[in-house]
């Protein structure tokens, strides 16, 4: 199977929302859904930096239909905020991207108290995708797009100790945990809307080792000079372009006749780089029943967003 960007549908008419757009991969897909087309909201907590992205597509593309809303994902009151204005603004959308991250910071807390990376990566996306479900469904054929990571392989799920309470803290410990978290909502998520006869539907991508602002984020609230060498290292010689890495999250966002819940990655070596979207490996931990009702059911606990029950 070969598949690009050119291969997107036109998407005109649709709307959609991709947070943490304002750089990186989230900046990519924003700016591929606008240039076929789509209304683009840009959700994300930096406003100076999502006010450039959104100058940014418009100056690739001059009928860009984009706009920057401000979402801060480590905050569940930014969270309904950002909900309740949309919900105020529009009456459907067609995509939802759950693209925006941290990774391997040192230990912070989200405004709730939530370990950081668990607390935005996956409770925050949890929250606003409950939240904007009924825009979704209000769509003929919504998709729901959760970017996950190769890192969910190296993930546990502690549901006993979620936000690191107790446990020795380790950060990318923390990271595999909120990426498995990522993907096994994702796939539980798509059982649900199956066993609920929803129009929406879940699905998982993730972009390999691509060269992004995640690299450098933990070295630098260390303000480790050794960290940040080896990410920067690491993203200039071993890295794919963030681009590329937005390729398969694109693909799973627009092209026709996917599977509900399929997930998908990058064609090349141990799906770290590649040029083509091809289904990505799931571990069976990714997709366990048992541990994902779990993980939902704790989820709607600490966020009080409770969807697809």
């Amino acid at each position: 199977m070969t598949w690009s960007i050119r291969d997107i549908p036109d998407q005109t008419g649709r709307l959609a929302v991709v947070t943490g757009a304002n750089s990186g991969l989230g900046y990519h897909v924003a700016n591929a859904l606008a240039a076929r087309g789509a209304q683009v909201v840009l959700a994300c907590r930096d406003r100076t930096k999502a006010e450039a992205a959104v100058d940014a597509i418009r100056a690739n593309e001059p009928d860009a239909h984009v706009q920057f809303r401000p979402l801060d994902l480590a905050d569940l009151d930014s969270v309904a905020g950002f909900a309740a204005a949309m919900a105020a603004d529009f009456g459907h959308i067609d995509v939802l991207v759950n693209n925006a991250g941290v990774m391997a910071l040192p230990l912070t807390r989200t405004t709730q108290g939530f370990e950081m990376q668990v607390g935005t990566n996956h409770l925050g996306h949890f929250a606003l995708t409950g939240h904007l479900l009924p825009l979704l469904e209000n769509a003929p054929a919504a998709r729901i797009v959760t970017v996950a990571s190769l890192a969910h392989r190296t993930g546990k799920i502690d549901l006993d100790d979620l936000n690191w309470d107790r446990r020795a803290y380790d950060k990318w410990q923390a990271y595999g945990q909120a990426k498995l978290a990522n993907l096994l909502t994702a796939i539980e998520m798509q059982r649900r809307l199956t066993r609920l006869g929803a129009r929406s539907v879940s699905l998982a991508a993730h972009p390999g080792f691509s060269a992004t602002n995640l690299l450098m984020t933990g070295p630098r609230m260390e303000n480790s000079a050794l960290g940040k060498a080896a990410m920067a290292f690491s993203g200039a010689v071993l890295a794919q372009s963030a681009d590329r890495g937005a390729i398969p999250i694109i693909h799973a966002a627009t092209a026709p006749g996917l599977a509900p819940g399929s997930y998908w990655g990058p064609n090349g070596p141990f799906e770290l780089w590649g040029r083509t979207p091809v289904p990505a490996r799931a571990l069976p931990k990714a997709q366990d029943p048992a541990v994902a009702a779990g993980l939902w059911t704790l989820s709607e606990r600490l966020t009080g967003v409770s969807w697809l029950d």
